[in-house]
């Protein structure tokens, strides 16, 4: 088998995760022993990423609101996969984003990544263990 095109596609997780849950839900075999584990275990592993909470629709909103910035694909790609919750996160993410973002524009970025974050769990719950002093 030879590699024509190596790039032809990036894949977000999201994708992979649908992918990989469609070929474990179809009848057929694809005779390979461990194919089974390992699709369970990814799929297992990528539902507790953010990717269990996205929708095609969102990642293609956020990508399209992102053009304005001009990322990379990769950079668009870290993004989609683990989405920035702090300035510091964009900085790890885009390659000197300090000269090329302003602050606003890191603003904007988090707001639109704030939608493909799955709800932050509320603490409905007070801890008792503390003692009153």
């Amino acid at each position: 088998m030879e590699i024509i095109n190596p790039n032809a596609a990036i894949l977000t997780n999201y994708e992979v995760m649908t992918a990989l849950k469609d070929m474990k839900n179809s009848k057929k075999k694809y005779g390979l022993r461990n194919l089974a584990t390992i699709t369970y275990e990814t799929v297992q592993y990528l539902e507790d990423t953010p990717c269990k909470e996205q929708t095609t629709a969102s990642i293609v909103e956020f990508l399209q609101a992102m053009k304005e910035f001009n990322l990379t694909k990769n950079e668009c790609l870290m993004m989609v996969n683990d989405p920035p919750s702090s300035p510091l996160h964009i900085q790890l993410m885009i390659e000197d984003s300090d000269e090329r973002l302003t602050e606003e524009q890191v603003s904007r970025i988090l707001e639109q990544a704030a939608k493909l974050r799955p709800a932050a769990p509320t603490n409905s719950t007070t801890d008792s263990g503390q003692m009153d002093s």
